[in-house]
């Protein structure tokens, strides 16, 4: 698996320097991070069976906040409940959250390049 890092290594050793995201660029976006399980939302006086109560143990949320108010969600789900373990859940519902910022960012970046790029037909 190749890591963020190692890409971005790769990135600068080939000295492609035109506008792009960065790790670093991703990182500094994020203002706050928040993680979740529904079973926090759940009453203990709701009557809930076993199967139920495993299923909702197993996901995690999470929630990033970034610098400028909007917010993206990532979420993981464990198919065995033997299988669940709480940080691994965490790490991959991060992740998912992230990887989203990225596309944000991307499109972000891609229309201000087009916009300065119709700036200079006229």
């Amino acid at each position: 698996m190749t890591s963020e890092k190692q890409i971005e290594q790769e990135i600068q050793d080939k000295g492609l320097n035109a506008p792009r995201l960065t790790p670093d660029l991703i990182d500094s976006k994020i203002k706050g991070i928040y993680y979740s399980n529904p079973l926090q939302g759940v009453s203990p006086e709701t009557a809930m069976n076993e199967g139920t109560y495993q299923n909702l143990r197993c996901l995690t949320f999470c929630t990033i906040v970034l610098e400028n108010g909007f917010t993206v969600t990532g979420e993981s789900a464990c198919a065995s409940p033997e299988n669940f373990d709480a940080e691994i859940g965490r790490k991959i519902a991060y992740e998912n959250a992230r990887n989203k910022i990225w596309m944000l960012e991307g499109y972000l970046l891609k229309e201000k390049l087009h916009q300065a790029n119709l700036d200079e037909q006229f």
